[in-house]
């Protein structure tokens, strides 16, 4: 596995460097800042392609916040999703009568983040919000848009902070796209 790493690594093209990254993710705060400063919210971080992301936006908010984490997964360690979703953790902390703030790494079709929207409303949030990192751009339409979204992208299959490739390379700095 860890030679068919390396190829994907020597192949890829970087789309965003590290500088770019943490510019959007700066950029996001800021946003994130000035509509959820009062509103006292759950940042829920999803597993395990948005721990980058929650991780680096959650120092730069400026306000009291709850961190918690779902798990839900289209592709597991593959490179393609299903259309079934895999329920693998539902947060700890109470969502009734909380403001959300669903943060991941991609909004690639939407699925996800919809079945996870939805999740929060069932559970009785007031507000709920998400964060992207990446959108991916698609030809179709997405039953879901994002809130606050960092960079826009081509449709490639793409790793990097905290998006991987069979499991691997979420560490990368920067955005890249397999060839």
């Amino acid at each position: 596995m860890l030679k068919e790493i390396q190829q994907i690594q020597e192949n890829a093209e970087l789309l965003h460097s590290e500088a770019e990254v943490e510019a959007a993710l700066d950029r996001m705060a800021a946003e994130i800042n000035s509509v959820l400063a009062e509103l006292n919210p759950i940042i829920l971080c999803v597993m395990n392609g948005g721990i980058v992301t929650a991780g680096k936006l959650i120092t730069k908010l400026a306000f009291p916040l709850t961190v918690d984490a779902i798990n839900v997964s289209r592709y597991g360690n593959q490179t393609s999703g299903s259309e079934q979703l895999n329920w693998l953790q539902t947060p700890v902390t109470s969502l009734e009568n909380r403001t959300i703030l669903i943060v991941d790494d991609i909004l690639d079709q939407g699925l996800t983040l919809e079945a996870i929207y939805q999740y929060c409303q069932e559970q009785g949030a007031t507000q709920v919000y998400s964060a992207v990192l990446i959108e991916k751009q698609l030809k179709q339409a997405k039953p879901i848009q994002a809130d606050f979204i960092g960079l826009s992208v081509v449709d490639r299959y793409l790793y990097g902070y905290g998006m991987d490739y069979k499991g691997y390379l979420r560490n990368a700095a920067g955005i890249y796209a397999c060839a």
